[in-house]
């Protein structure tokens, strides 16, 4: 079985990947946080008519959030037997179940395909994300209760307005794909709808945000895949990638963009968050930073907490006694020595891309991905905590409208536009069809 993600992908988003290796020996252990689900205090200090106000204009926005890992967990806790799990009731160990959505007020759902990069060196990340794809469309299809797959902007809000989830799939990374447009194709015919162009790591045809730079940006291949994703109606999302890479997507695609799950890079300067020159571009785009929750990608001190991080790994990497204790150093170190963050700090992000790329370019991507609330900032520690977010900004002076829009419809407004572009490309463009497609098959 594959290492789960909490240990192995978004807390080595902490970490640069070739110091991710020996925390073992690190200083205080912290005890473990407690679960997600556990009574959270509210320090945000929102009132009782803010909250309700907020809630109710979720219900109408509706919300979309565009990255959760659920399916992920699935595999990660039971190999991928749904019938180890209710979701129909309260789950502790898992990162989302239907009250707790329906708690936050959650409209429709981006269920994460994830695989890690690493799987490109054996070489089957194309036969791992079909594992994700299979449990995500099972998990559809046994909760028909509350789920129903989307597959456009109209099934979102056909779905939300018959009371149940819209349900649609991200693929977290363009390794997934092996280099194969057909792989594209077959993605987008499963109900992708967007695909982030890579990971942790580098491809052949694009350059990672936490990996050395090799192309300085998109190959030609690249910019003819993101074409193709034009052409097929699927998003090309610029979280994880490099800056350089950011640009040139920006410059190729004639579709809106999105930032699946990222913050401003103004305010934390993490190489995985937005710098004002793309924000900007984006704008002009017409594409959607969808924010994230963790709190190394939003407290102040992010990038200073990673820069420790990498120190005393180089520091004590000397000292790991084996892979055991590496992985329980990972986790204890994390739990001790979080950085703070807050919802403030969250509504801050949000107003920075406001100023800099304009309201109608911010949505929300919260990248729930375990149960465990440590990793996440204080006061949105599960998915019932979204409507806290809102009920700050309504605070913060923002306007119904303007709650509506980072809820879900700017990503409304870019997915129908997309759908514009890939319906009048599809009259005019062939498939694409490369011979370094074809090089990838045995």
């Amino acid at each position: 079985p594959r290492p789960p993600k909490r240990i192995m992908s978004t807390r080595r988003e902490f970490l640069s990947q070739s110091t991710m290796g020996a925390m073992g020996a690190m200083g205080a252990i912290a005890a473990s946080p407690a679960i997600a689900w556990a009574a959270e205090s509210d320090a945000s200090g929102v009132t009782p008519t803010l909250l309700k106000r907020a809630q109710a204009l979720l219900d109408k926005a509706p919300l979309i959030d565009t990255h959760n890992d659920l399916p992920s967990m699935f595999l990660e806790q039971g190999a991928g037997d749904l019938s180890k799990f209710d979701l129909n009731v309260r789950q502790p160990g898992l990162c989302a179940d239907i009250p707790a959505l329906k708690e936050g007020r959650v409209g429709a759902q981006y269920w994460s395909i994830f695989v890690e990069a690493a799987t490109m060196k054996t070489h089957v990340s194309l036969h791992e994300a079909m594992r994700e794809f299979d449990v995500a469309l099972r998990m559809f299809a046994l909760y028909g209760n509350a789920f129903e797959q989307a597959r456009t902007a109209d099934d979102i809000e056909r779905i939300r307005k018959g009371g149940r989830i819209a349900c649609l799939m991200g693929v977290e990374g363009g390794h997934m794909i092996e280099n194969s447009p057909a792989v594209l194709r077959v993605f987008f015919e499963l109900g992708a709808r967007y695909l982030t162009l890579t990971h942790w790591d580098n491809l052949d045809w694009a350059d990672a945000a936490t990996d050395r730079a090799e192309n300085f940006g998109l190959t030609d291949l690249g910019r003819k895949l993101v074409r193709e994703m034009n052409r097929l109606g699927m998003f090309a999302d610029l979280s994880h990638v490099s800056a350089d890479t950011m640009r040139d997507a920006l410059r190729t695609s004639r579709a809106p963009l999105i930032f699946s799950h990222s913050n401003a890079f103004a305010l934390n300067p993490h190489p995985r968050n937005v710098p004002d020159d793309v924000l900007k571009a984006l704008a002009a785009n017409g594409g959607v930073v969808h924010v994230n929750f963790i709190r190394p990608f939003i407290a102040k001190d992010g990038k200073v907490w990673v820069d420790k991080r990498e120190a005393a790994t180089r520091q004590l990497h000397a000292q790991a006694a084996d892979d055991a204790g590496v992985k329980k150093g990972v986790e204890d170190w994390t739990r001790a020595n979080l950085p703070s963050a807050s919802i403030a700090d969250v509504a801050d992000h949000i107003d920075h891309i406001r100023k800099v790329a304009g309201i109608d370019h911010i949505g929300i991507g919260a990248d729930y991905y375990d149960a465990e609330e440590a990793t996440m900032v204080t006061g949105l520690a599960n998915v019932t905590r979204y409507p806290y977010l809102f009920a700050e900004l309504l605070k913060r002076g923002y306007s119904d409208e303007d709650v509506m829009k980072i809820a879900g419809r700017n990503h409304l407004r870019a997915m129908r536009r997309m759908e514009q572009v890939a319906a009048e490309l599809r009259r005019t463009e062939s498939p694409l069809f490369t011979e370094a497609a074809k090089a990838t098959w045995p």
